[in-house]
């Protein structure tokens, strides 16, 4: 017996590390998560602050909005700030203006954008890098250089003051939905196309019915990038739209907060009727879109 013993002896020596290191190792992972957990929570309580101050601002009084040190949440929620806020804001008037743009901006750029990239994508044709490449570098031409010709021209031709400018030069393209769609139509299997080409298939085909149902995720992006963008639009009404009556959402906020600035609450509450919208939409669209970027590629 002693003589065994003595034999196990060195193989329960070696276990016994083995079995400190896993559990070591176990407790630096448990750790880590945990740093990282902290993190994140930290990082989303900095971008989450603004929305908490919004939201507790619109259920404040006013002397409770100047006052110091700050009141973190108000003695009383007075939810009648809202009712008074939407008596004053039309909001159905706006978000149905804001709506005649958004939605045609929205769907020009889905389909042109589509369009595009599936051109640098699937054709080959002389100079089709060297085109990508400068449509890549108008991302680094500031809108405000191209502020005035752009005005000159939509005032020639007689469309400011109308909703045009703000939704015809989406069905020419956006370079950021290009590109990203170039992207992903790079990861979709060249087998596939080369198979409908070789049963006689028209690229009209190959793109309407092989790309585009592939491509659904990335799709979604570039919509929801183009409705973010185009609800949230403050400067292309600014410039194009004089009438009040065509007034959207962002530039009728901006007058509310012109003619009522004292009222804090009551524009605070205005803000977050605004901001309502694109909160449920991402919210109902999370999965695809966070699948949409994830499966959108680097590939060159």
């Amino acid at each position: 017996m002693r003589d065994i013993a003595e034999l196990n002896a060195p193989e329960a020596a070696l276990t016994a590390p083995a079995e400190g290191s896993v559990a070591g190792s176990r407790r630096l992972r448990t750790v880590g998560h945990v740093a990282a957990f902290l993190v994140v929570l930290a990082c989303s309580s900095l971008f989450i602050f603004p929305v908490y101050w919004m939201l507790v601002t619109s259920l404040k009084a006013v002397p409770e909005v100047f006052a110091l040190p700050p009141v973190w949440w108000p003695q009383k929620l007075l939810w009648h700030n809202y009712k008074e806020a939407l008596s004053l804001f039309p909001f159905v008037h706006y978000a149905v203006n804001t709506l005649k743009i958004t939605l045609p901006v929205t769907v020009g750029t889905t389909i042109s954008s589509s369009l595009v990239a599936y051109g640098f994508a699937r054709l080959r044709w002389p100079g089709r890098d060297l085109v990508f490449y400068l449509v890549l570098a108008t991302l680094m031409i500031p809108s405000w250089v191209t502020l005035v010709p752009l005005y000159i021209l939509f005032n020639h031709i007689n469309w400011v003051d109308t909703y045009k400018p703000l939704v015809v030069p989406s069905f020419f393209g956006d370079p950021f939905s290009i590109f990203l769609l170039r992207q992903f139509f790079l990861r979709q299997p060249q087998d596939l196309v080369d198979a409908a080409r070789v049963d006689g298939a028209s690229h009209v085909r190959v793109y309407t019915q092989i790309i585009l149902p592939l491509a659904r995720p990335a799709l979604a992006v570039v919509a929801l990038f183009a409705f973010i963008a185009s609800w949230t639009d403050f400067f292309g009404p600014l410039i194009y739209l004089s009438n009040p009556d065509k007034y959207t959402l962002q530039l009728g906020l901006f007058s509310f907060f012109a003619q009522h600035f004292v009222n804090w609450p009551g524009f605070m509450a205005a803000s977050l009727v605004v901001l309502a919208p694109m909160a449920v939409l991402f919210f109902l669209t999370q999965r695809t879109f966070i699948e949409g970027i994830t499966f959108t590629g680097l590939r060159g």
